[in-house]
């Protein structure tokens, strides 16, 4: 059966508006998250940070704090040797600072007591003495001549500088009839996840093993950087994740928290439980760069892109994170989406006395995206031409498609993205006759449906799930995908009731838990639907096989002369054939209880070329691809940008579950709303201005627009039954959508983010000629 035909009846099947399978939980409360726990006689873990951007750490004297009744454990920077980082070539954190602090906030020394207050207490018994030294809070500050380095391997205070060129650039500038170039400036923004951070941490001193349940997106990484970090076994450690309130790439790396509560617990040979306050887990941080974004593009009189050069600067904060990668990925989706001649990318990631940036939904791509597509239409609109022509001319001129980065495009629904959102927002009948204060602008957008180059090269499949089947013919999934509001559990349930065909009630998901499932690389980079799903299909094609003979045993036939209808097993033609419980106990003869593994592994042509320098970033099996139109409004009075509609299609490849693919499409939006429109970090003399959700201005349901989603489903031929990534490629549409939605309103021609009202006034001062 092609997989377009594919039968949308019951749910749990593909196609199928499905609620997600742990929602119950969620919507009456029952769900535990990790403050939620049960732990009798838990003692309560506290951080002690520091109050200077960056200094030298002359002394620590903790023998007060320890010597405070009800204390049980102090830990000092001289309890944890071993630094830690997400990626292998860049680790330079440190659980508790040893020698100097880099923000205000670096964790420095912590405790264990008997209950909160004491623990507050010891806190302030502990004297720390510091030597003060130069802090820097701008990129261009921190690479300035002659500053004070931050880290010492870094002079320059450059984590990662990238030049690279795909065409002739300065030819294909030559051959064109615009030029433009425009700088835009980006601010830092958070994921405001709801749920603070927290970990409890048991330590088992008589068998020396630990047992962390943590707020985390990636179960893996939290095992193999406590044991690295406490120097013991990783068989010694178990990672559980709960319930997770979001993550949006904040817990995509083991976080200094976790590694001391674990040290804590060690120390104290009992429970620990770390409770992070909203202000501390912003200091947590991993946010979205503050990026400067310089783009020069050269267009032909007819709309065609002839060259593209981008660059770059991100300040990313005291510690390396993701920043390798992430000032990679400034350039590595500038190809993909269009069809370029020439493509040039500089890039600049600097450390700065702040928070520690990292991962956040869209990685590194969302500031570049937005700056490509705001010139783009500043440009069009000199040339007189329409948004949606200009993108049209410029679209990839066949499937498949190899970029000049060496990423494969295998399925390709921009066009029929742009075809539904120009419909129905009526941009032909409405764009450019709105009323004054309003406007109409459109961007496109796209992702990456997980990278294809892990992290940690173990030679190890990209995913693994295990299927049990037991005498009561219930279906156990074990993932180690770790499900944080996305889905993922119902994705994979989905998957094994689609092959299988069985009632969705047989069927229950186990994930998360590395003492009882499979490891998994983990929630990053969108690749739990493409590589857990086709694990799972994996997992349950083995399993059908073996049910599938099972039941020819029984009925005397050949496997090949078997049909499967829904739980039905029979004779092709014969009837009534064996109901799905005898044909279960007819597979168990002899074995038992079934455990069947599936596995998936990106094809090597998918994961870059060794000759193309950085692709490794970037090289995906599939591209979400996006199209959005924003209807704004302007209060010239006060500065106030007001988003009325938002229409957005999306190529998801195929809408394995279209309800919560359409959740994931508008929280995507949503998300990109709040960086345009309201949200930032604010930091004075490195002090943070902005640690709780009234001062960081997330958008609330009041400054919610209405979001029409349009599902294009092109049927990707490597996805899980076609699909591909749905949650962060339409993102980084909203931003240059909206800033062009604001020129037809008002005139004026954003060049800075987000669109609070002074920036707004101040640029319709200029506008107006107003000193």
């Amino acid at each position: 059966m092609s997989i377009r035909q594919l039968r949308k009846t019951h749910v749990g099947q593909v196609g199928v508006r499905t609620p997600l399978i742990d929602g119950v939980e969620k919507v009456t409360g029952r769900a535990k998250y990790t403050a939620d726990l049960p732990a009798t006689g838990a003692l309560a873990g506290r951080i002690l940070r520091s109050p200077h951007p960056h200094a030298r750490i002359v002394s620590i004297d903790t023998s007060a704090a320890a010597a405070l009744e009800g204390v049980v454990a102090v830990c000092t920077g001289d309890d944890c040797k071993v630094p830690f980082g997400v990626l292998p070539i860049a680790e330079n954190e440190y659980p508790l600072a040893r020698e100097k602090v880099r923000y205000r906030g670096d964790p420095v020394a912590a405790v264990a007591a008997v209950d909160e207050a004491t623990a507050a207490r010891a806190l302030k018994l502990i004297r720390v003495e510091y030597e003060k030294l130069p802090a820097y809070f701008t990129a261009q500050k921190a690479m300035a001549p002659g500053a004070t380095t931050i880290h010492a391997e870094k002079p320059n205070n450059v984590l990662r500088e990238v030049h690279a060129e795909f065409g002739d650039s300065e030819a294909g500038f030559k051959a064109a009839d615009l030029v433009r170039e425009k700088t835009y400036s980006f601010a830092e923004v958070n994921h405001a996840h709801l749920e603070p951070n927290a970990t409890l941490a048991e330590y088992d001193p008589e068998r020396g093993h630990l047992t962390i349940n943590t707020t985390t997106q990636v179960p893996y990484y939290v095992q193999l950087k406590v044991a690295q970090c406490l120097e013991i076994e990783e068989a010694d450690i178990r990672v559980v994740k709960p319930f997770v309130g979001g993550g949006f790439g904040a817990r995509t790396e083991c976080l200094h928290f976790e590694i001391i509560a674990a040290l804590l617990a060690r120390k104290a040979g009992a429970t620990v439980r770390l409770l992070q306050t909203r202000e501390e887990t912003f200091l947590a941080h991993r946010g979205r760069p503050d990026t400067t974004v310089t783009v020069k593009l050269g267009m032909t009189r007819e709309g065609k892109l002839t060259a593209c050069h981008l660059q770059a600067t991100q300040a990313g904060g005291a510690y390396a994170s993701y920043g390798i990668i992430t000032i990679l990925y400034t350039g590595a989706l500038l190809h993909g989406i269009y069809e370029i001649p020439a493509i040039k990318h500089d890039g600049w990631r600097v450390y700065t006395n702040t928070p520690p940036c990292g991962a956040q939904r869209g990685h590194g791509t969302v500031d570049a995206r937005a700056a490509f597509e705001a010139l783009m239409n500043d440009m069009a609109a000199e040339l007189g031409l329409d948004a949606f022509e200009v993108r049209r001319v410029n679209l990839l001129p066949s499937i498949p498609y190899t970029t000049a980065y060496a990423q494969r495009v295998m399925s390709y629904g921009l066009p029929e993205c742009l075809d539904k959102v120009m419909k129905a927002s009526r941009w032909a009948e409405r764009r450019g006759k709105m009323p004054k204060g309003r406007g109409l602008g459109l961007a496109c957008s796209h992702f990456v449906s997980g990278t294809t180059t892990p992290k940690h090269w173990t030679g190890e499949p990209h995913a693994a799930v295990n299927l049990r089947l037991d005498f009561d013919g219930g279906l156990t999934v074990l993932t180690g995908a770790a499900d944080i509001g996305q889905g993922s559990n119902t994705m994979a349930a989905q998957m094994v009731a689609e092959v299988l065909g069985v009632n969705w009630k047989r069927i229950r998901v186990i994930s998360a838990d590395s003492a009882l499932t499979p490891k998994d690389n983990g929630s990053y980079s969108s690749r739990v639907t493409f590589m857990v799903g086709n694990a799972a299909i994996d997992a349950a094609n083995q399993l059908k096989t073996m049910l599938v003979e099972a039941a020819a045993r029984k009925l005397d036939a050949k496997p090949e002369d078997i049909e499967v209808d829904g739980e039905i097993y029979r004779v092709v033609g014969q009837d009534p054939g064996l109901p799905f419980h005898e044909v279960v106990k007819a597979a168990l003869v002899d074995t038992g209880p079934i455990t069947v593994k599936g596995t998936f592994t990106s094809p090597t042509e998918f994961m870059g070329d060794k000759k193309v320098r950085g692709s490794a970033i970037g090289a995906t099996m599939g591209f979400c691809y996006a199209a959005q139109v924003v209807e704004c409004s302007i209060d010239e009075v006060t500065g106030k940008v007001t988003a009325h509609k938002v229409w957005a299609a999306v190529d998801v490849g195929r809408a394995l579950n279209p309800l919560s693919v359409e959740g994931q499409i508008q929280g995507g939006i949503w998300m990109g709303m709040g960086q345009a429109m309201s949200e930032e970090t604010r930091f004075d003399d490195g002090r943070m201005m902005h640690g709780n959700l009234l001062d960081y201005r997330v958008p609330t349901m009041i400054e919610s627009p209405d979001i029409e989603v349009f599902i294009v489903e092109s049927i990707d031929p490597n996805g899980p039954f076609g699909a591909k990534e749905a949650s962060e490629g339409m993102l980084a549409g909203f931003l240059p959508a909206v800033m062009d939605a604001v020129h037809e309103a008002a005139g004026i021609r954003p060049d800075a983010l987000p669109l609070t009202p002074e920036r707004i006034t101040e640029m319709l001062d200029i506008r107006d000629g107003v000193q």
